[in-house]
């Protein structure tokens, strides 16, 4: 499965048409546990691979995971771990880990569960672009059909209960990817994480709890569930998102009427870079290939189509590049073949337009 994963773009990643993406992707994450073991950090190795059976088993009357595969961490290389990261399956800290964990995830990508990460059960559905509630629908019936087979850890007082206090409630965590490069050239992103902030919504990097911004790719999400339902978190993050998209849509007009020299000459630049460079680091090429992003979105790029550069953002993570070339690579050599494989799909696609 870990093979044909790198054959096709992960479903987030495919935008509508003519739209400018800055809302790229949706993730709706749940967090459950199971009434009769201990919470993960708490479960001997046993109990941990019988909350792993158990999750399997129920996830057999689950309609979305009827197609499911499901993938034992312990038995994954490290370059298939970093893999499932890079396509947003998985979370680092649940890949790190040397005690039993498995993965149950559709063949495509759009629903997954980490069985035995902080709680027994992170289940998410990823959407396209902004469709919060239609992946919230999505992750409401596949919780449903779960605790038909699973007796949930709930308390009537607090809700469904976690590892995490944060999480306890509703246990809902609602995210939303956005590319804000206009909000980072004018140097207003600090403003917006810190305003958002002082009301519960968090602002993190490409993979999402302590990562750094990547590409100028921001998730944006809730913080506490406690005391809140789940129409109150979905409706506030909503908003939030819907300012912070109304924000980047003016920045970027401003720019390109101010300022249409500069950013051509920034997409031209980033295109010659990309275009002729030998050595590129993961943190350079991503970045590079925001600004051509942005070119496209703003009309002032059309050499090279939006689905080949947002391709290009995933392909060239370090376990895609190791996994296209067929082999483990050192860090220098990691560079010297994410260059080859963007100078080569860009001259490609940059002929045929």
């Amino acid at each position: 499965m870990l093979e044909r994963m790198i054959q096709k773009r992960p479903p987030w990643l495919v935008a509508s048409p003519g739209v400018p993406a800055i809302a790229i992707s949706t993730r709706i994450r749940l967090a459950r546990n199971i009434e009769a073991f201990p919470f993960p950090g708490r479960c001997s190795d046993d109990q941990r691979r019988d909350v792993i059976s158990a999750v399997t088993e129920a996830a057999k009357g689950a309609t979305a995971l009827r197609t499911a595969q499901l993938l034992m961490i312990e038995a994954l290389t490290p370059v298939d771990k970093q893999l499932l990261v890079e396509r947003r399956l998985a979370s680092p800290e649940f890949v790190r880990q040397a005690a039993p964990a498995a993965l149950l995830v559709t063949p495509d990508e759009t629903c997954s569960i980490m069985i035995n990460e902080e709680d027994h059960l992170r289940m998410q559905v990823l959407r396209p672009e902004l469709h919060i509630d239609h992946a919230w629908s999505s992750v409401d019936e596949l919780d449903t059909q779960l605790e038909e087979s699973l007796q949930y850890a709930y308390s009537s007082r607090f809700g469904y209960l976690t590892a995490c206090p944060t999480n306890v409630g509703t246990g809902l965590r609602v995210s939303v990817m956005l590319h804000l490069p206009a909000l980072v050239h004018e140097h207003k992103i600090g403003g917006v994480i810190s305003a958002v902030g002082k009301i519960g919504i968090a602002v993190r990097g490409f993979y999402g709890e302590n990562s750094e911004a990547q590409g100028h790719l921001f998730q944006v999400s809730n913080q506490v569930t406690l005391g809140r339902g789940e129409s109150d978190i979905i409706r506030q993050l909503q908003q939030i998102v819907g300012r912070i998209i109304d924000h980047e849509a003016k920045l970027r007009e401003t720019l390109i009427k101010n300022a249409p020299h500069q950013i051509r000459n920034d997409v031209g630049r980033a295109f010659g870079t990309l275009k002729y460079a030998e050595i590129l680091t993961s943190q350079e090429a991503t970045e590079l290939l925001s600004v051509l992003l942005m070119g496209i979105d703003l009309h002032v790029f059309d050499e090279i189509d939006r689905a080949t550069v947002s391709q290009l953002m995933i392909d060239t993570q370090p376990a895609h590049v190791q996994i296209l070339c067929g082999k483990e690579l050192t860090t220098e050599q990691r560079d010297l073949e994410r260059a080859r494989i963007i100078r080569e799909r860009l001259n490609t696609r940059a002929d045929h337009a």
